[in-house]
């Protein structure tokens, strides 16, 4: 299987310069290729000139992550893609195990290594951890990280596992899988995108791993940070879409009823610590759900839905209630 290492960049030059020599030295028998999303800075230029094996194209506009890589992978030919955050600082052997496993469970579709934080190297980053799943209410979270509780990695997830979902932050994913999904919704522009893809994925019977003995450090809020107003947004209205796209209509519309009235109690909360733009970006988000509802309705897979998505009932009743912090005591493997 050869794997194609793509990138998506728009006005990185300072990443690139940082991140690209680990992408470089550790990426044998892989091609390189670089998806600029329409740059304003010299980085197209910075990588013309310092890295001659990468492969560039140039997409005409900034369609977020979404758009960027579905523009972009339509130009490259491999059997494995692997999107990888341009603030991923790879390691030495990242890429075998993950060759490895595609090779020995035809059923993998989609896969990521270990995600460690760059900023505390004993931690797991924000953005994947150990392999993501979601709750019965449509609400995500890892091995290794509850909402914004992260675990120390000790050892604890050096396993290969079948998960949910894989962090768009380093995805490996067939590429004739990827293209029988019409890749990633646009409408998501981005986060969670990866969620519906890995969803959409599992609808149709594909599976998804996490491997332990592959890991990256990713720097993580390159884009936007994790509290920043606009994720908050995103990421409340998208994970509304995946449940409307992918869950049997029976039960789609009572989860998405209670997410509403959770959502408003976040909203609350926001207001109690003062942070208002959030309590806001919460209110942008249902009132974008619901004009856009009809469109998201009508994307509905013609698939067997799964029923059983869920790892557990109420990740926010486990943590905000009884503090759970830690994956192992939510979930028992």
């Amino acid at each position: 299987m050869n794997v194609a290492v793509v990138i998506l960049n728009w006005n990185g030059r300072t990443l690139l310069e940082r991140f690209l020599p680990s992408v470089v030295a550790h990426s044998n028998g892989a091609s390189i290729h670089l998806i600029d999303n329409a740059s304003t800075d010299d980085s197209v230029a910075f990588v013309r000139k310092n890295y001659s094996t990468i492969n560039i194209i140039q997409n005409a506009s900034n369609g977020g992550f979404a758009k960027g890589y579905n523009d972009g992978l339509k130009n490259i030919e491999a059997d494995i893609f692997c999107l990888l955050n341009s603030d991923v600082e790879v390691t030495p052997n990242w890429l075998k195990p993950i060759t490895t496993l595609f090779n020995t469970i035809p059923e993998a579709a989609i896969v990521q290594p270990k995600i460690l934080d760059l900023k505390r190297k004993e931690y797991f980053e924000y953005a994947g951890a150990a392999g993501g799943f979601i709750d019965k209410l449509g609400y995500p979270f890892c091995r290794g990280r509850i909402f914004q509780a992260l675990e120390k990695d000790e050892g604890q997830y050096d396993d290969v596992k079948e998960v949910f979902w894989a962090t768009g932050a380093c995805m490996f994913i067939k590429s004739e899988v990827f293209k029988a999904l019409n890749g990633f919704d646009e409408d998501y522009f981005a986060h969670q995108e990866e969620i519906d893809l890995c969803w959409r994925a599992k609808n149709l019977g594909h599976r998804v791993y996490y491997v332990g003995n592959s890991h990256i450090f990713h720097l993580g809020g390159s884009t936007l940070e994790n509290m920043n107003p606009k994720k908050t947004f995103l990421n409340f209205r998208n994970s509304l879409y995946s449940i409307t796209k992918n869950l049997p209509r029976k039960k789609a519309f009572p989860i998405i009823f209670f997410r509403l009235i959770l959502d408003g109690i976040a909203a609350l909360r926001f207001i109690f610590q003062f942070k208002f733009s959030h309590c806001t970006a919460i209110l942008r988000a249902h009132f974008s759900f619901y004009a856009n509802f009809r469109k998201i309705y009508g994307k509905r897979e013609k698939a067997n839905f799964i029923l059983k998505y869920y790892s557990t009932t109420s990740i926010v009743w486990s943590h905000f209630v009884h503090q759970v912090k830690n994956f192992n005591i939510l979930v028992k493997d």
